[in-house]
């Protein structure tokens, strides 16, 4: 129904039309073979099918397995964290830190991982993006100062403004602005806003806190060696994709593809604890074969069927 009709504006069920243009990402039907596949685009890579999130150990001094696999339609990463902790908490994994790429961060994410599980979230939060920010000429957010008591902002200028508001339609944020008069004798306001008086949007307090405290933290140099611990997920990404062969889906629908991606993590648990051998154990490994030391001496490679690519 979703596919080929549509609710007009006087709430009428009729055929869409091409001035409609297509159903959103997360319902359009992209396949005719798979319709639980659905429209993904990550950077300048687009491919329909799904989603693998993967959650691994990072600690320096042991082999690091992975703990969680998550196979979900085009969604935003945010959307998958709580579900990852569910799952890590069920089954005692749950890590105190927790080292993420900057599609998984957000206040209100740092937020619900430190009250429902007691995580220390760790990424990179999303800088400022307005225009003063990007351009660096003019007033950005960080130079008004906000007073959550007496519910005021003041401008660079001096000027304040009470005009506090928080609308359900731009929730979470609060949303302040300034009036015409102060704003239309200011020598600067051509800097700060494009307007008639500016307006500024911010996160309730608590989360405005949490938003400047890691937004600060990013930029000390002990943050960006915790962090640099994450980069060894791109290899385990890598190792799914060039040496399993894990971006090829083997299967049609979620449940299938979730298994496959499940299985390939297991098999590289499997690999990287059966190279870690006790200090007292008693395995050698076997003598390469005559075949294999004549690969060796010409320096040709050793190809294994089950890790093409490696």
């Amino acid at each position: 129904m979703v596919q080929q009709f549509v609710v007009d504006a006087r709430g009428r069920l009729r055929p869409r039309r091409e001035k409609d243009g297509q159903p959103p990402a997360g319902l359009q039907v992209c396949s005719a073979y798979d319709l639980q596949a659905r429209f993904v685009l990550r950077g300048n890579t687009r491919w329909t099918g799904y989603l693998a999130h993967v959650t691994e150990t990072c600690d320096d001094h042991s082999v690091n397995v992975i703990t969680d696999v998550a196979t979900l339609v085009s969604s935003g990463d945010s959307r998958a964290l709580p579900a990852i902790h569910t799952r890590l908490k069920r089954h005692r994994l749950l890590p105190a830190e927790h080292l993420v790429d900057g599609g998984y961060t957000s206040a209100a994410g740092f937020d619900a991982a430190a009250r429902s599980h007691k995580i220390t979230l760790i990424g990179p939060l999303p800088a400022n993006n307005s225009r003063q920010r990007e351009t660096d000429n003019g007033f950005a957010r960080e130079n008004f100062i906000i007073d959550f008591d007496r519910h005021e902002v003041t401008c660079p200028n001096g000027k304040v403004s009470g005009n506090w508001n928080e609308l359900p339609v731009m929730a979470p944020y609060v949303v302040v602005r300034f009036d015409k008069r102060q704003c239309g004798p200011c020598p600067e306001r051509s800097s700060c806003t494009r307007g008639a008086a500016r307006t500024v949007n911010f996160l309730p307090r608590h989360l405005h806190e949490i938003q400047a405290r890691n937004r600060t933290d990013q930029q000390d140099l002990q943050w960006k060696r915790t962090y640099a611990s994450r980069s060894g997920v791109e290899g385990t990404v890598n190792e799914l994709v060039s040496g399993h062969r894990a971006r090829r889906c083997r299967y049609h629908g979620t449940v299938k593809t979730h298994v496959q991606h499940v299985l390939t993590a297991i098999a590289i648990n499997i690999e990287r604890l059966s190279e870690q051998e006790t200090e007292d154990s008693t395995y050698r490994p076997r003598q390469p074969t005559a075949f294999q030391q004549y690969l060796d001496a010409r320096g040709l490679p050793r190809p294994l069927w089950w890790r093409q690519g490696k």
